[in-house]
């Protein structure tokens, strides 16, 4: 049994979903919630600095084995994805700090991975996140559906690896 923490990056919230994959590469739904940034904090410097807290804490609680993460994509303002980038790099530094392994994921091979398609809508993402976990009609937040997307994502992309032989058990645990 493997466990999945896969972020969705945001300056403002940052969506984390936990999924356990089985050795047959089942995937059931652990957690997930938003990290709400701007609770509490003045400045940018503030709510990174809250983001890396907050991440802490989902890692000493619920000890993920792997980490999945969305790369960042290019919006209109460069000064959101300047910011966007920001939150990936300190959300990355904290995993790595904790020895996890880090795997990026466009957001375009999310959507392609559960929809079908590199262009689906968040409707459509979240829609196929309940039915892969047997959600049923849980409400989900949106960055954290995102997070458990990506960390699905994951779990579809290690075991395609390991069936083709181009990896080896990248969701074996760590010793």
């Amino acid at each position: 049994m493997a466990r999945i923490l896969g972020i969705d990056p945001g300056s403002q919230r940052t969506g984390v979903g936990l999924i356990d994959v089985d050795a047959a590469g089942k995937c059931s739904y652990v957690h997930c919630q938003a990290l709400n940034l701007l609770q509490d904090t003045g400045d940018f410097p503030a709510r990174l600095g809250k983001l890396v807290f907050d991440l802490e804490e989902v890692l000493a609680q619920w000890r993920p084995d792997v980490v999945a993460i969305e790369s960042v994509f290019m919006d209109k303002s460069a000064t959101s994805a300047l910011k966007l980038g920001h939150a990936r790099g300190a959300a990355i530094a904290t995993v790595v700090r904790h020895g996890l392994p880090v795997h990026e994921y466009a957001p375009r091979l999310v959507k392609q991975s559960l929809v079908g398609g590199g262009a689906a809508e968040k409707a459509q993402v979240q829609h196929m996140v309940r039915l892969l976990l047997n959600l049923g009609t849980q409400k989900l937040q949106a960055d954290a559906a995102d997070a458990l997307a990506v960390a699905l994502t994951h779990a579809h992309m290690s075991a395609t690896a390991g069936r083709t032989g181009l990896a080896a058990a990248l969701l074996r645990r760590r010793r």
